[in-house]
């Protein structure tokens, strides 16, 4: 029951947060490829899409731990759920990918790059990588969707839970999937992020040209990139591997390592905030407007002040 409880909160929290969060990056960016496409906003622009197919999929994950953790739904959303659920975690790490590869090179290479920078290629990349993860991941539809029509032929009742209990001859095939997952999907765009981030730094932390408070919040972005994509991805893909060492389905510690990767659905804000400067100016706009509405009336209130001085020391 503890981890009933320690799942619904998570998913909660990254709702509340991740809803408005994704939502006010989401418009941003459709303004800002509206008007002038950039590499960058396109791929930031496809990871918001991504954070909240996941967000709109989280209330039946929510709901799978209210009922601890049986699938009292119908049975036909388990396997659209998983796969939406699953996907988009995978398709956020190669979109994260994708950034710190553009970060690199419009460093490593400005001049070079900037002659061969076309949002096209940012799209095209987005659907590829939309494509492998809906494929990579396809695994998670079949399998409880073979289970319910093996059920379904032998006029039993929808199994009870939803892509957690397996058989063995479906162990069999899942877990050296869950295997590649680990390494082409984790392993590989980790190792590439990781060179883009590392040199990116070696290469900022060289250049004076650029301001220190500049440097900083490039080399904190790469930092914090970086330490997002270990904490939130690194637990859940592990599992694999220790799944497929073990040859058995951990599903007590996958929930655990889960959630680090539920909560990445409300960090990836944080990373936009830092990466586009039109989604800064949108947070801070209503704040510094706000600030500048009061002002007035405060510098009245001054102005009013200091004049009964005036006339108080004159009276005088």
């Amino acid at each position: 029951m503890p981890i009933v409880n320690l799942l619904l909160s998570v998913y909660i929290i990254t709702f509340l947060i991740g809803v408005p969060a994704n939502i006010l990056a989401f418009c941003t960016f459709c303004r800002k490829v509206h008007r002038k496409p950039a590499p960058i906003d396109i791929l930031l622009l496809n990871l918001t899409i991504s954070d909240l197919i996941f967000l709109a999929f989280l209330p039946f994950k929510m709901k799978e731990a209210v009922d601890d953790m049986n699938w009292i739904l119908p049975f036909e959303l388990c396997p659209i759920t998983g796969f939406l659920f699953y996907s988009t975690i995978y398709n956020s790490t190669l979109l994260l990918t994708a950034v710190s590869v553009e970060r690199y090179l419009g460093v490593a290479f400005p001049i070079r790059y900037a002659l061969c920078r076309r949002p096209r290629y940012a799209m095209v990349a987005s659907i590829t990588f939309w494509v492998v993860s809906s494929l990579n991941l396809s695994i998670v539809y079949i399998v409880p969707s073979s289970q319910w029509k093996e059920r379904n032929s032998t006029s039993m009742d929808p199994p009870p839970t939803c892509y957690r209990n397996f058989t063995d001859p479906e162990l069999s095939i899942l877990l050296p999937v869950r295997l590649e997952l680990f390494l082409v999907l984790f392993c590989v765009p980790f190792l590439v992020c990781t060179f883009c981030y590392v040199n990116l730094i070696h290469i900022l932390s060289r250049l004076p040209s650029i301001g220190r408070r500049r440097r900083l919040r490039a080399i904190g972005l790469a930092l914090g990139t970086l330490l997002v994509f270990a904490l939130c991805f690194g637990p859940y893909n592990v599992s694999h591997l220790v799944g497929f060492v073990w040859h058995k389905n951990i599903e007590s510690w996958r929930e655990f390592a889960l959630l680090s990767s539920t909560l990445n659905a409300c960090l990836d804000p944080i990373i936009f905030y830092f990466s586009s400067a039109a989604v800064r100016k949108k947070l801070i706009s209503p704040i510094y407007q706000s600030f500048s509405n009061n002002e007035l009336p405060l510098k009245a209130v001054i102005h009013i002040q200091m004049d009964n001085r005036s006339s108080i020391f004159r009276s005088r």
